[in-house]
């Protein structure tokens, strides 16, 4: 079992935002290096965990020097150290806090089709959850969004 965090703040320049491996808009993206997707990222955190690693930047920062900036790679690849280490996904689950944006569900069962095809997991094996946050952090008063994920793995 591994949990996982990340979180970015908005950017200030007009880049699009991209949450679970689907772009939501065209503007409102986060800050970063590669597409800033905190969701994958807060996946990738949790099954590295899961494996006894490390954070995802010991590995994907040289991920992104050589141009690899879409965060479904990195979840790609955690994916297969786990399965070169004869893990395999059993259930994800992620929780959002963000003020903004307002999720539909229609794009919600898009980023849990995006993340099961990576994890090779059935789409009702993946959970996401987005609350506000009420204003209580700088997340729920809208300042960047934040991603909290956890996943089960099981030996192959």
């Amino acid at each position: 079992m591994g949990i996982g965090q990340d979180s970015h703040r908005f950017s200030k320049a007009k880049r699009p935002l991209v949450l679970g491996g689907v772009e939501v808009s065209k503007s409102g993206g986060l800050e970063g290096k590669s597409d800033a997707d905190v969701v994958l990222h807060s996946l990738c955190n949790a099954v590295s965990s899961a494996l006894g690693g490390d954070s995802l930047s010991t590995w994907s920062d040289e991920m992104c020097k050589s141009g690899v900036t879409d965060s479904k790679e990195y979840l790609k690849f955690i994916v297969s150290k786990a399965s070169k280490k004869n893990y395999q996904i059993v259930n994800a689950s992620v929780a959002v806090e963000a003020k903004k944006p307002r999720i539909d569900l229609a794009t919600i069962k898009k980023m849990k089709d995006a993340i099961s095809g990576i994890l090779s997991i059935s789409s009702d094996s993946v959970g996401i959850t987005f609350t506000s946050g009420e204003g209580l952090t700088a997340f729920g008063k809208g300042l960047g969004i934040q991603s909290i994920s956890q996943v089960l793995l099981c030996q192959k």
